[in-house]
C-alpha cells in the first residue's frame, strides 16, 4: 500500500456531513450515473426548496417519481423520510453507535443494502476504518495491487486486519487503483488463457 500511496498522492474525498441528504443521494444513485444522480437531486431541490423529512413525506411517491427516478425508489424515499420525520428511525443516533451497529440500523431501511450502509458511514459519517467485502472496485484494486487472480473472503479478511484501523483510506486507495491511477497496473482476473491449438483430425490431412 506504500507504493500505491507513494505513486497517486493525496485522495481528496467528497463527504456530506448531512445524514438525510446522504441517505437519499445514496437511494437515488443506485444503479445511474452520477450525472443522472445530480440531476433528480436538482429537480427535487428545486421543486421542494428544502429537501428535509417534512418536504419529503409530503410529496409522496407519485411526485418523487415525477423528478426522474423509479417508482420503487420513490417509494423508499418517501418511506425513508417518513420514517425519520416520525421519529421511527434515529437518524442522528447513528453517530454514536460502532460501525456494525450502524450499518445493521440502516441496512433496516427499504432500499438501503450493507454496501449502501458501508458507503454512508464513509462518506457522511467519516468512520475511519470501512473496508467493503461487497465492494467489486475493492476487490479489483486488491488484484491489482496484490496480483492476486481471485479475492475470496478469507484473503479479503486478511488484508482487512492489515488495513485496520484505516480501512478509509485504503478503500480510498485501492479504488483510484481499480480506476486506473497507475496505467501499468493490469487486473490479473483479466487474463485469458492462450486458445487451444486444435489438434487436426489424421483423417483430414491432405495425401
Amino acid at each position: 500500500m506504500r507504493t500505491v500511496i507513494e505513486r497517486i498522492g493525496h485522495i481528496d474525498r467528497p463527504v456530506d456531513t448531512d445524514l438525510f441528504s446522504s441517505v437519499m443521494h445514496h437511494i437515488i444513485g443506485q444503479q445511474i450515473s452520477t450525472k443522472a444522480q445530480e440531476t433528480i437531486w436538482k429537480r427535487m431541490q428545486q421543486d421542494l426548496g428544502a429537501v428535509t423529512p417534512e418536504t419529503v413525506a409530503a410529496a409522496g411517491t407519485a411526485r418523487l417519481q415525477s423528478y426522474g427516478t423509479t417508482f420503487r425508489k420513490a417509494g423508499y424515499l418517501a418511506d425513508f423520510a417518513q420514517k425519520v420525520r416520525s421519529s421511527a428511525f434515529d437518524l442522528e443516533g447513528l453517530r454514536r453507535l460502532p460501525d456494525a451497529d450502524a450499518v445493521a440500523a440502516l441496512a433496516s431501511l427499504k432500499g438501503i443494502g450493507v454496501w449502501t450502509a458501508e458507503m454512508i458511514l464513509l462518506f457522511c459519517l467519516q468512520r475511519p476504518d470501512v473496508f467493503s467485502y461487497d465492494d467489486l472496485a475493492i476487490q479489483r484494486g486488491l488484484r491489482m495491487t496484490y496480483r492476486h487472480r481471485k479475492i475470496g473472503r478469507p484473503l479479503f479478511e486478511r488484508y482487512r486486519r492489515r488495513f485496520h484501523p484505516y480501512g478509509s483510506v485504503a478503500s480510498l486507495y485501492l479504488w483510484a487503483v481499480a480506476c486506473g491511477a497507475i496505467p501499468e497496473w493490469t487486473d490479473p482476473a483479466a487474463r485469458k488463457s492462450p486458445p487451444r491449438q486444435k489438434v487436426r483430425n489424421p483423417k483430414e490431412a491432405k495425401p
